[in-house]
């Protein structure tokens, strides 16, 4: 989560279906804008709304597929492992964990692989 994101409006986020349905379908493998529309019965636009508001939050990653033909498209990726929510000083405390399943230079040799 970035440090400037408030914590309600993580909450705000997290209280929204649609949101909620990216988050689990890309926690185990990337999916375009156009798969998480059909997973989530939702428009385009609503997908994209709510991925720009996930990937402002620090809670999805975008990433970018290279083809066999040589274009290229977007696809998600959770970056949510854990969150937390505590009870400190008559105050909730939201903690992020996020997921370190790659490194920058594993995903840079999948890219090049891929070329």
């Amino acid at each position: 989560m970035s440090e400037d994101t408030p914590s309600g409006e993580v909450y705000a986020l997290l209280d929204d279906e649609y949101a909620r349905r990216i988050l689990t379908s890309t926690n185990t493998t990337t999916k375009s804008a156009k798969e998480l529309s059909e997973e989530c019965d939702a428009s385009l636009p609503t997908v994209y709304r709510r991925v720009e508001r996930l990937i402002d939050c620090g809670l999805l990653e975008e990433r970018t597929k290279l083809e066999d033909n040589g274009h290229h498209h977007s696809v998600y990726k959770a970056r949510l492992k854990r969150l937390t929510v505590e009870l400190e000083n008559d105050e909730l405390k939201l903690t992020i964990e996020e997921q370190t399943d790659e490194s920058m230079a594993d995903r840079f040799t999948a890219i090049w692989d891929e070329l």
